[in-house]
């Protein structure tokens, strides 16, 4: 683990391998573990991989008055770690929360993007009644911490199948969701609510975009991968059997498949 001083934040990150650089960001409740996979396979096949735990997330912490982290605000986070490691232009992807500041950094730093990885996320902006909900939880997350959601939301996020036959998987997922700073969690849960809609902008997309989503996923699901598919000029969309919201963890090998071919075919 490396660490960088970034405006005010102390920010944990791993940067593995060399060669075309990969930017890969964590969903909520998560922490850059949930990447591990990825970047230990990818850096071994000519890439360079960096993950790196958000704002108020994992290691990297937030400031104290934090209330709210827009979408915008860890997009800036990536850009200034981007700039202190020396990066370019990079793919970039993310998943769920993940995937919409991925597509936050395409809208501001669109020149900085080689590639688009987009996976169980959504564009649209959030609904009267999301709004409600995530500010509700927020509350709650604050007033309880956050084992009563980890342990609510497990089986939306590992499909209830995956959970019961991939124990290792499910454990790893409720243990980032368990040890997630209740700050840090509210504090994103309020800045998402207030998130724009990002359809516009996925029309502008230039570079190669790889969509993907599980069959399962009850929080996002085949019908928004869909809906990025037709918006995003050229895209490849891949729709993994099996999986809920975690492909990358809950299908491994035929995420890594296709996410290898994407890249494969970025870097050609």
């Amino acid at each position: 683990m490396s660490t960088a001083e970034l405006d005010g934040i102390s920010v944990a990150y791993d940067d593995l391998g060399t060669g075309l650089p990969v930017v890969l960001v964590h969903g909520h409740p998560f922490n850059r573990s949930m990447w591990r996979p990825q970047a230990e396979r990818f850096s071994r096949e000519g890439y360079r991989v960096i993950t790196a735990d958000l704002r108020g997330y994992g290691e990297t912490t937030l400031p104290a008055q934090s209330k709210k982290t827009g979408l915008d605000v860890f997009a800036k986070d990536i850009a200034r770690l981007a700039d202190r490691l020396g990066l370019g232009r990079f793919v970039l992807g993310g998943l769920s929360m993940g995937g919409q500041i991925v597509m936050e950094f395409h809208r501001t730093y669109p020149e900085r993007v080689a590639g688009l990885l987009l996976a169980d996320t959504s564009p649209q902006e959030e609904t009267e009644e999301g709004k409600r909900v995530r500010n509700e939880t927020a509350d709650r997350v604050l007033a309880e911490g956050i084992g009563w959601y980890a342990d609510e939301v497990l089986t939306k996020m590992v499909s209830p199948d995956n959970v019961r036959t991939m124990p290792d998987v499910a454990a790893h997922v409720l243990q980032m969701m368990r040890t997630t700073p209740k700050e840090g969690a509210a504090a994103a849960l309020r800045g998402r609510a207030e998130r724009p809609d990002y359809r516009d902008s996925l029309t502008q997309v230039k570079v190669p975009s790889l969509i993907v989503v599980g069959t399962e996923d009850e929080f996002t699901p085949v019908s928004d991968a869909e809906l990025m598919h037709d918006l995003i000029p050229g895209s490849t969309l891949a729709v993994i059997e099996g999986a809920a919201h975690m492909p990358n963890l809950e299908r491994e090998a035929e995420f890594n498949t296709v996410f290898a071919q994407f890249l494969k075919e970025t870097h050609s």
